[in-house]
């Protein structure tokens, strides 16, 4: 059980308005008790706090807003006293532009860390070298005045991308992920891993490219020599787990990145969930059909001898409860338990964002003044300012879409400012916080925060939760989730109906009911005639079932000596 934290939202220990790694370890006991094992940690390095420490000054200095390396070293101490450990982030497509060696790199053409970076000249007449946009909006090259060329950065104009062709560049990233192992950390979360190789020649995008470049700028001929290099050199001497972000990586290439046979990353994240709703900027209608078919591809993508990660939520995405369930004040809580019931029965590693396991949901922004994230205020900047987009029609996106939205402060009590601080809060705290909070829902076992702690017991008491099969049973539903998961002669029957109005739902000939393991409070649930179930709005429920529909309609009953268990209430 993988829980992420965004140190400069999750609690503020010193008083200065910005989390910092003392908070965290403040903290720890409420992780151990929802039943975290991992902390994936976000960028805590020394950074100009551009993109919020993903553009790093200084790969061996704690970022001075989050502590001391006294601070971190005292944090990952406090984690093995409690049977966890910490994953930290590896952000190395790019640096900050005040990283020294970009800095040097700026300074001469003729400088020994020019190729640390990827320069080119302009076109002929002027322009960028080539066509390439930045996944932030705009150009993905800059011209710099020192040496009269452009320098390629996919992300912010103060993110320089490195160059990985250069072997002293992998040689040095090796070096810094050797240090932080040394100190204990267990591997990395690795930040666009897949964008590291750039294409050969670096040639215009053709125009249906342009519409997805990401795609592109993740099929680089040289990223799985790369990843087995770091796999070689550091991941396997040290034993650590390497989770790749899989931004752009097509879902049928994911046993390339994963299969274990290959020597490259542990598991992906994929984002085709997460991004399902979105057109650039922009969101779009999705359907539950569609959701549901994308669970199976994923189930099925790292083949035989991979893994995969699940999640619904991440700093770079809006809250899940918003984004794929009902935040009204009716709704939210036990559609909440409806996404982390989803989250937590893949067969894969399950990751929950800090505020997830309470349902936290997206800011009421209403102002581009309001935001904080660059890429924000690049689209602005680049769209709005330049008149090819109107204000009104960018800001009900971003109301939306925006990054900013998991990046409020985590609510921990009703307290001023959320008992996140007790200064003014780097970014606003949202305005449920006084029925939002976890030391609310800590108090209260019908809570969001409880079904979780309780689903993450249950999966870990389960071998099936983790390894078993698993199988849409009713894919083209348009309002109930239905899967099943089996291993040997176990079998669970996850059912989750999306959406306020009721359903009678009749199960799929020779699935029977036989035990209820666990619900999300819909207690009203009812069991007639063994395959008709009374499905109440938001429900979610694991069940031991007597039956496994299969692809070739053949059905697997359970072994009558299976163990039973009590509901996990």
């Amino acid at each position: 059980m993988v829980y992420q934290i965004y140190p400069r939202s999750f609690f503020d220990a010193n008083g200065d308005g910005i989390g910092d790694l003392p908070g965290i370890t403040a903290k720890l006991d409420y992780l151990k008790a929802l039943g975290v094992d991992v902390v994936w940690l976000g960028p805590h390095y020394d950074s100009p706090g551009v993109d919020n420490g993903y553009d790093v000054r200084d790969y061996r200095r704690v970022w001075a807003v989050f502590g001391t390396m006294s601070d971190f070293d005292r944090l990952l101490a406090a984690m093995h006293e409690r049977g966890m450990r910490l994953v930290v982030d590896l952000v190395v497509n790019h640096t900050s532009d005040q990283h020294r060696w970009f800095a040097q790199s700026r300074s001469s053409r003729d400088s020994p860390y020019r190729d640390y970076y990827i320069w080119r000249d302009g076109r002929a007449g002027g322009g960028p070298p080539n066509n390439y946009p930045s996944l932030f909006g705009g150009s993905a090259w800059e011209l710099d005045a020192t040496t009269g060329q452009h320098y390629l950065h996919y992300f912010a104009p103060q993110q320089p991308d490195l160059n990985w062709d250069n072997p002293k560049v992998r040689a040095e990233v090796v070096d810094v992920m050797r240090f932080w192992l040394d100190k204990g950390v267990a591997g990395f979360r690795m930040d666009v891993i897949a964008l590291v190789s750039k294409q050969t020649g670096l040639p215009d995008l053709t125009p249906e490219q342009l519409r997805q470049p990401e795609a592109v700028y993740a099929s680089g001929p040289r990223i799985h020599e790369h990843l087995r290099y770091l796999r070689r050199e550091v991941l396997a001497p040290y034993d650590a787990v390497a989770i790749g972000e899989a931004v752009g990586v097509r879902m049928e290439d994911t046993p390339l990145f994963v299969d274990a046979r290959r020597g490259e990353l542990s598991m992906l994240l994929p984002f085709d969930i997460v991004r399902m709703d979105r057109d650039g900027w922009r969101q779009r209608p999705w359907t539950l059909p569609r959701l549901k078919a994308l669970y199976t591809r994923i189930d099925g993508a790292p083949g035989e001898h991979g893994w995969n990660a699940s999640f619904l939520g991440n700093h770079d995405s809006p809250r899940a409860v918003s984004n794929f369930a009902d935040d009204s004040p009716r709704w939210r809580a036990r559609s909440a338990k409806a996404l982390a019931t989803l989250v937590l029965t893949q067969r894969a590693t399950p990751f929950l964002y800090q505020g997830d396991e309470l349902g936290m949901t997206n800011y009421p922004f209403e102002r581009i003044e309001q935001y904080d994230d660059v890429e924000a205020k690049t689209l602005w900047r680049t769209l709005v300012e330049t008149g090819r987009v109107p204000a009104g029609e960018l800001l009900a996106h971003l109301r939306r879409t925006s990054r900013d939205h998991a990046r409020t402060p985590m609510q921990w009590n009703a307290s001023p400012h959320a008992g996140f601080t007790s200064a003014t809060p780097w970014l606003a705290v949202h305005p449920n916080f006084l029925e939002v909070n976890a030391e609310a829902q800590v108090a209260d076992d019908d809570s969001v925060f409880h079904h979780c702690r309780r689903l993450i017991a249950l999966r870990k008491r389960m071998p099936v939760l983790v390894h078993g099969a698993y199988r849409d049973i009713d894919p083209a539903h348009p309002r109930v989730f239905a899967y099943t998961r089996t291993l040997r002669d176990e079998a669970v029957l996850v059912l989750i109906l999306f959406g306020s109005d009721p359903l009678d739902y009749v199960l799929p000939e020779g699935l029977r009911v036989q035990e209820m393991l666990l619900d999300n409070g819909a207690r009203d649930v009812t069991v007639a005639a063994e395959r008709r179930i009374a499905l109440s709005p938001w429900q979610a429920t694991l069940y031991r079932c007597g039956g496994v529909a299969h692809a070739d309609g053949a059905l697997t009953p359970p072994s009558p000596t299976a163990p039973t268990g009590a509901p996990l209430r």
